[in-house]
């Protein structure tokens, strides 16, 4: 089953760079499909592979922050190449 998946990682803390500089690049390594905007990050791909990734970048990625916030939508389609038709 593929799915896609937009994140936004909210570290509440003053040095907050580096945890989302981290989080992007090990998701950008892994070789799933991902695209960043300025206020999120998608990745597409397959539910079981998606999801391990997921599983442990996000509890690296807890575990570097004091307080934080991540807000996940995952869709069960790959909507990797959508575009409007408005």
């Amino acid at each position: 089953m593929k799915i896609s998946v937009e994140l936004t990682l909210t570290p509440l803390h003053d040095d907050f760079e580096p945890v989302i500089i981290n989080f992007i690049k090990k998701l950008r390594a892994s070789g799933l499909k991902t695209i960043e905007t300025p206020l999120s990050t998608q990745i597409y791909g397959d539910y079981d592979k998606v999801m391990a990734l997921l599983t442990a970048e996000i509890k690296e990625a807890m575990e570097l922050m004091e307080h934080g916030l991540l807000w996940m939508k995952i869709v069960k389609s790959d909507l990797s190449d959508y575009e409007p038709n408005f």
